[in-house]
């Protein structure tokens, strides 16, 4: 089957994102929200980021203007019954994702594929409260998704070849990068990367080093892009703090387990940069080290 009409159940960073790169790719898109202030929103944020790309030449405003032709905001689930593949990035939690997919399962056409966005549930458990687990797969976009190249598209035991197929070859002609990923908490990215910023935690916990001496070392020391408090509060320490939930549920190793400070912080409010301070407080405009402030 040959996807030509996209389904994101979603309209917050994540779906928008996805649904922008879809109707980027020409194709037909349909973004659906539970209220139309979230839709709004949303569908403001591609028309902001669509912009964004005109403004630096990397779309003319005829493109622009073909894009959000191709891009309808929807509060039904119905208006998703002819899609060919129906994305999901809803908030992470399970049982409303299953409900929201029992509910979708009834009306989307047999044929069509459905996707999770989930960063660390697992898409078995979300693919049977459907009556289509051989068409389930998991499609993990990052954040931002019109500039981040990867996605990793995960089949389960029971995804068919030409499910996983179709999947792989839809992410591919969005522009990104797709690799293979086994249905497990976390899948490659957050497997490897979340042991990696709660030992960041510990360390700093440990005395190790200061919260600003940590980032710096890592990035100028291993090259990466930002340190891992800065990452933490770029990704939000809230997320940050469920997702160790779930992989520790799943793996039950000391290496997924929260430690004390990060439960503190999300405890206290400090969320990261959307909350205004995390790691860091970002009141001032410039970053200060929590451990710093007078």
């Amino acid at each position: 089957m040959a996807i030509k009409k996209v389904g994101v159940l979603g309209c917050g960073l994540m779906g928008s994102g996805i649904a922008q790169v879809s109707a980027q790719a020409g194709y037909e898109t349909v973004v659906r929200e539970v209220e139309q202030k979230f839709l709004d929103k949303g569908l403001a944020g591609i028309d902001k980021s669509l912009g964004k790309f005109v403004e630096k030449g990397k779309m003319t405003a005829a493109d622009k203007d073909a894009c959000i032709g191709r891009l309808k905001g929807s509060t039904s689930l119905d208006d998703l019954a002819d899609c060919d593949i129906v994305i999901e990035a809803i908030v992470e939690n399970p049982e409303l994702k299953k409900e929201t997919y029992a509910a979708l399962d009834k009306i989307v056409k047999k044929e069509a594929i459905f996707a999770s966005n989930t960063s660390s549930l697992t898409i078995t458990e979300l693919s049977m409260a459907t009556a289509r687990p051989k068409q389930f797969v998991g499609l993990h976009f990052f954040n931002p998704v019109p500039l981040m190249k990867l996605v990793e598209v995960v089949r389960t035991i029971l995804t068919t070849d030409a499910a996983f197929n179709e999947a792989f070859a839809f992410a591919r002609s969005l522009g990104k990068e797709a690799v293979t990923a086994r249905d497990n908490s976390g899948f490659i990215v957050n497997r490897l990367l979340v042991p990696y910023i709660l030992d960041a935690i510990r360390a700093y916990e440990e005395g190790v080093g200061s919260i600003e001496d940590i980032d710096k070392a890592m990035q100028l020391g291993c090259g990466y892009p930002m340190g891992p408090f800065t990452l933490l509060d770029f990704v939000g320490l809230d997320t940050t703090y469920y997702i160790t939930e779930v992989m520790f549920a799943e793996y039950r190793e000391k290496r997924f387990a929260s430690p004390p400070l990060l439960r503190k912080m999300v405890l206290a409010g400090r969320f990261g940069r959307k909350s205004g301070a995390g790691f860091y407080d970002y009141a001032s405009g410039t970053p200060v080290p929590f451990d710093k402030r007078s």
